[in-house]
């Protein structure tokens, strides 16, 4: 079917394109062009006074509308992904908290069989752990922290190509002959829950440590030993030319001021936003299941108050919050929520902008910033069409 999105603010590649339109056919855009003249045959809706932005590509969370992607099962993935979809999610890279190698096979087998079917939007896999430092991993993943096993990921690798990402604490013996085979296999490979400082994270990029999870967080910045003063994992990665960050942009990770300065220091081209969502976000549950976690404040945390668990965000949500706390252009916002993430987990040849060719992902945003439509591989997402009823 030809839908023919006309007279909104469009982001492009090139900028901004005001009044102009979108033109899209079985999944795809023909078209980004600032003519609003009505295309014959084609269905007409009607953006006027709104914005027009790439679909958000969501590499970073764990779960969303009351499941986890780490239950391994497709109705977590399908419940979770379509809760992230109905906020701007198009694309998503399920992650997988620590947990058993057991439970990982079951996970790669459940994506496997989803990344196959037309039109998902599920594109691969992020594992995060088992391979952390237990002391910046807190109590969450009791029973399945260990130090990194070839005989345990090359077989994993070996058996699917549905990893896309794998996150772990790079100071760990074995870690960097991890990181030299996950980038011989193309992998993302990124550093988390770690105390590494710069002598380690300058060794860590040179192996194939390229990002850095949730920046900021589950990470030391600038501290002191005794009377010496020494730099942070934090200090490390903005020192590291070519290493890569994301950040938790709820507004309750890191305070607006942080999230300007990553802004200036790392730029456009080297943010991300991610949620870093667990299943209570977009979910109308609001008690955990889980003892050791606690809803307070917007914001998961564990029960004793150690430490923040996770986000209840949704991408949309970190698309404001830039804009709205931060005073961050929307452009650059949208920026990092869809083409950087794109561009860094290897889909930019059909996802994260408004281009001829590229897959149809779509959202649209009232002047409040809010979802009012998406289009995922040109489908509109089922309870996100209300433009088509104004």
């Amino acid at each position: 079917m030809l839908t023919q999105i006309i007279n909104g603010r469009i982001l492009t590649p090139q900028g901004w394109l005001k009044d102009g339109s979108v033109l899209i056919c079985d999944g795809k855009i023909l078209e980004v062009t600032n003519s609003d003249l009505a295309v014959i045959g084609a269905t007409i809706i009607d953006a006027r006074g709104m914005t027009i932005v790439p679909g958000f590509v969501s590499m970073h969370a764990h779960g969303g509308g009351g499941h986890d992607f780490t239950e391994a099962t497709e109705e977590a993935f399908r419940t979770a992904t379509t809760a992230h979809l109905k906020h701007g999610a198009t694309s998503m890279f399920p992650t997988l908290s620590s947990t058993s190698f057991e439970r990982l096979y079951q996970a790669v087998d459940v994506c496997e069989s989803l990344i196959k079917e037309k039109d998902s939007p599920i594109l691969g896999l992020h594992i995060e752990g088992p391979y952390l430092n237990p002391k910046m991993a807190g109590t969450q993943y009791d029973g399945f922290l260990k130090m990194p096993d070839e005989n345990e990921y090359i077989p994993l690798l070996e058996h699917t190509s549905c990893i896309k990402r794998w996150d772990i604490s790079p100071e760990l013996h074995g870690a960097h002959d991890f990181a030299k085979y996950t980038r011989s296999k193309g992998i993302m490979t990124a550093v988390t829950h770690t105390e590494a400082e710069y002598d380690e994270i300058k060794a860590a990029y040179a192996v194939g440590f390229t990002h850095a999870a949730h920046f900021y967080n589950a990470m030391p910045g600038f501290h002191k030993r005794r009377e010496y003063k020494y730099e942070g994992t934090v200090e490390s990665v903005y020192l590291t030319d070519g290493m890569t960050v994301e950040v938790i942009a709820d507004g309750i990770h890191l305070p607006a001021t942080i999230l300007k300065l990553v802004y200036k220091l790392k730029g456009v081209e080297n943010t991300c936003l991610v949620t870093d969502a667990l299943a209570y976000a977009a979910s109308d549950g609001t008690v955990p299941v889980d003892p050791q976690y606690i809803i307070e404040g917007g914001v998961c945390k564990m029960a004793d108050h150690s430490a923040l668990a996770g986000s209840l965000a949704t991408m949309d949500i970190l698309v404001r919050t830039m804009v709205k706390k931060a005073n961050i252009p929307l452009e650059d916002a949208v920026r990092m929520a869809s083409e950087t993430p794109a561009r860094l987990i290897g889909v930019s040849d059909r996802k994260g902008a408004l281009a001829k060719g590229k897959d149809a992902d779509i959202v649209i945003l009232d002047k409040e910033l809010n979802v009012r439509c998406v289009w995922s591989m040109g489908k509109i997402v089922p309870g996100t069409d209300i433009l088509l009823h104004k």
